[in-house]
């Protein structure tokens, strides 16, 4: 619209300018609008019948397909559906499985924010949980029951970095129909992708790895589409069923991708954890280095671990790529570009001894985040476990004296002088002197 006398300040002001020229942008343009125009009443009942096209962001927006395509990719899902955080994404793919009445079982080695999900409010939506050791197969294969409608695990635990089983894991729910949903925020689809492995969904929290910078929250949901109707519909009739007009239910409109439109069309929009479009496109820009900046921070943290292991104030760490991890050689067979940068240490001088370690380091960051290109900091006991008890916390290889790094891309010999400053003054006895 040009500019014209015979129209209004406040409508200019609204309408002009608003045509763009035809571009060709080789970077993901930010389509940063809640709704989109249509050409005719036909092209928006198209919309509305079909899903073809854009409308509203809240259900497809350029920019976020254009992120959910590379996701996907990367993972060999067939189809990505990015929220606006990995909470988001946990509660989305839970949901568009289990509802009231069912019953789900869960690694005890996962994030806070899942458990108390779990223990807290799907619990009051009627979902009941049994957790099981990561590690124990029989004990997953026992706590299924009749009204079982998913299993869920972390490829790496927080935080004693326990390795997942997916193939064995996955088989298990296999037998009965059900899908195993699989939290790979730990380890990105660059070093593992568990679809490959047996597993049915993937999620991941974009805010850490996949974004890299630490700027953006954001969540994500990687379906296999692989749905078996004969074999799973029973457990799962909001699949398999006519809707409530009557109309073709996802399977017979969907085949084999019938979850994951379900997860797209239904699930997803009507929760409504819609991204932002200007998050999703950083996201994209921090996919597109992930290898890099992944390989090294994978590189960097093995070193680190290798190098506190030998240090006297040091009672244990917990990394999978030492071989004094339980979980070694499970973790060489999946594990193959690296084994992550997420890990704890445990100080012989407990909680005092890491209080002084966590308030003296000077390059590494002291923040409840990790996945970032920054090296970061935490006390697990007194913030991310701090809701379970002692026992539970024991489980999870958490004590007063454990801390969790998350290793960025720094170099190498920064991050050990500043640790090496940081431990200057820590009391080196054999165990722990104090409990909590």
């Amino acid at each position: 619209m040009a500019a014209n006398a015979d129209i209004g300040f406040s409508t200019r002001q609204v309408h002009a300018g608003s045509a763009t020229a035809h571009a060709s942008p080789r970077a993901t343009p930010i389509y940063l609008t809640a709704g989109f125009t249509f050409d005719s009443l036909d092209a928006s009942a198209e919309h509305f019948g079909t899903g073809t096209g854009f409308g509203y962001t809240r259900t497809g927006n350029p920019t976020i397909q254009a992120v959910e395509e590379r996701l996907a990719c990367l993972e060999g899902g067939d189809q990505a559906v990015l929220v606006s955080s990995g909470q988001a994404a946990v509660t989305v793919a839970l949901l568009a499985l289990a509802g009231a009445g069912d019953h789900v079982v869960v690694s005890e080695h996962i994030y806070e924010g899942t458990r108390g999900l779990l223990l807290d409010n799907l619990a009051r939506l009627g979902i009941e949980t049994t957790f099981v050791p990561t590690g124990d197969l029989a004990a997953w294969r026992d706590a299924i029951t009749p009204r079982t409608r998913a299993l869920f695990a972390e490829t790496l635990s927080n935080a004693r970095n326990d390795v997942l089983d997916i193939a064995a894991v996955s088989a298990i729910g296999r037998e009965r129909g059900i899908p195993l949903v699989v939290d790979s925020t730990f380890t990105t689809p660059y070093l593992l992708r568990p679809l490959e492995h047996g597993a049915a969904v993937v999620v991941h929290s974009a805010s850490k790895f996949l974004a890299g910078q630490g700027a953006v929250l954001g969540g994500v949901i990687v379906d296999d589409g692989r749905f078996d109707a004969a074999a799973s519909g029973h457990l799962f009739p909001h699949l398999v069923q006519t809707d409530r007009l009557g109309g073709a239910s996802f399977a017979e409109r969907h085949g084999a991708r019938a979850r994951g439109a379900y997860i797209r069309e239904s699930a997803a929009p009507r929760f409504g954890p819609s991204p932002s479009p200007l998050n999703a496109f950083l996201i994209g820009q921090g996919i597109e280095t992930l290898s890099l900046r992944v390989e090294r921070q994978s590189q960097n943290a093995l070193a680190v671990a290798r190098w506190l292991e030998q240090r006297p104030e040091v009672e244990r760490v917990d990394h999978v790529g030492l071989e004094s991890h339980p979980d070694f050689d499970l973790g060489r067979r999946y594990l193959t570009r690296g084994t992550g940068s997420v890990f704890t240490v445990t100080l012989r001088g407990g909680l005092e001894a890491a209080r002084h370690v966590v308030q003296s380091v000077e390059l590494i960051t002291h923040m409840t985040h990790l996945g970032d290109v920054r090296s970061l900091v935490l006390h697990p006991q007194s913030t991310s476990h701090s809701a379970r008890t002692v026992e539970e916390r024991r489980r999870a290889g958490v004590s007063p004296g454990t801390i969790r790094l998350s290793i960025g891309i720094e170099d190498i010999d920064d991050l050990l002088a500043d640790l090496e400053q940081a431990l200057v003054g820590v009391p080196v006895v054999e165990r722990e002197t104090v409990v909590l």
